[in-house]
């Protein structure tokens, strides 16, 4: 994913120092996902199904939540 990808968005989540993710909307709809501190480092790309498909797996699980 370039650095210079259209409409790229850190999450809300990032603390900007350790926990860096930042989520672009690509051509074709599709959705990069990147660590915002290596730009130039490798990057997950999804199709609208599969974001949609994750987007609703991280809503709906334990996913991240303190135990």
């Amino acid at each position: 994913m370039p650095a210079t990808a259209p409409s790229s968005y850190p999450s809300s989540h990032s603390s900007g120092q350790t926990e860096c993710g930042e989520v672009a909307w690509l051509p074709k709809s599709m959705v990069g996902v990147r660590d915002s501190k290596n730009p130039s480092g490798p990057a997950l790309l999804f199709t609208p199904g599969e974001w949609d498909a994750f987007a609703a797996w991280v809503t709906d699980s334990e996913f991240g939540r303190p135990r």
